[in-house]
């Protein structure tokens, strides 16, 4: 039975893979801040008992350690969606504060490496799968979306430059694509989001990066996503 880690599963996008996945008799290892509301979000997937659950930031060494740990060498994809936005409301750069881009960078682009690192071992014992959630904010110029924006744009730098270096493995950076979650409510505090799809609607895409690999590298969501599924 294949495992994967999940970061940030305890809600948005990586609640919505983890609850796909055991179906297809997935084994998880999935982490979030929250312990509550993580716990919470378990015992309401499909199949617990497939699910290994470990709080924590993935910005903490110890943190990542107990995930490489507890997936051990039967892991076979490695899902980087824990994300940090910085500041709300979405601060200018020019007002940006140096220690908020710290803490930005420690979550979306410093801990996907390190956990890279402490898995792949495993992950190139199986042929396996990273799969680094971008934003198109790393590729489009976006007010007030600096911080975050450079977190990810590095983030796909370090995802084509680890394909490249292991072409044994499947490599991918996806941009979901505008979502109802609440790290896009912070971002527009305040507004209605209720117009954004729902982050179920990006796991078909997800899953066929899984069904029919393509090659390493960037890809959106709405280029992935199975001819009928849900947009």
């Amino acid at each position: 039975m294949p495992l994967a880690i999940i970061t940030g599963a305890s809600r948005g996008l990586g609640l919505a893979l983890a609850t796909a996945l055991p179906a297809r008799r997935w084994r998880l290892v999935v982490d979030g801040r929250d312990a509550d509301r993580l716990a919470t979000a378990v015992a309401g997937l499909p199949a617990p008992d497939l699910v290994t659950a470990i709080p924590g930031d993935v910005a903490d060494p110890a943190h990542r350690d107990a995930l490489a740990a507890a997936a051990g060498d039967r892991l076979e994809l490695l899902v980087n969606n824990a994300s940090e936005l910085g500041p709300s409301p979405l601060p200018a750069l020019a007002d940006l504060r140096v220690e908020d881009l710290q803490a930005v960078l420690a979550v979306n682009t410093l801990a996907p490496l390190a956990l890279v690192q402490l898995t792949l071992p495993a992950l190139r014992r199986a042929g396996g799968t990273v799969l680094d959630i971008s934003s198109d904010a790393a590729v489009e110029a976006y007010a007030g979306w600096g911080g975050y924006g450079a977190s990810k744009a590095a983030l796909d730098r370090l995802t084509a430059v680890l394909a490249e270096e292991h072409p044994e493995l499947h490599v991918y950076a996806v941009d979901p694509g505008d979502m109802n979650t609440a790290m896009h409510q912070a971002a527009f505090p305040g507004e209605d989001i209720g117009d954004r799809p729902a982050p179920e609607t990006v796991v078909p895409a997800l899953l066929r990066l899984l069904d029919e690999p393509p090659p390493s590298g960037r890809y959106r969501a709405a280029e992935l996503a199975p001819v009928g599924a849900p947009r």
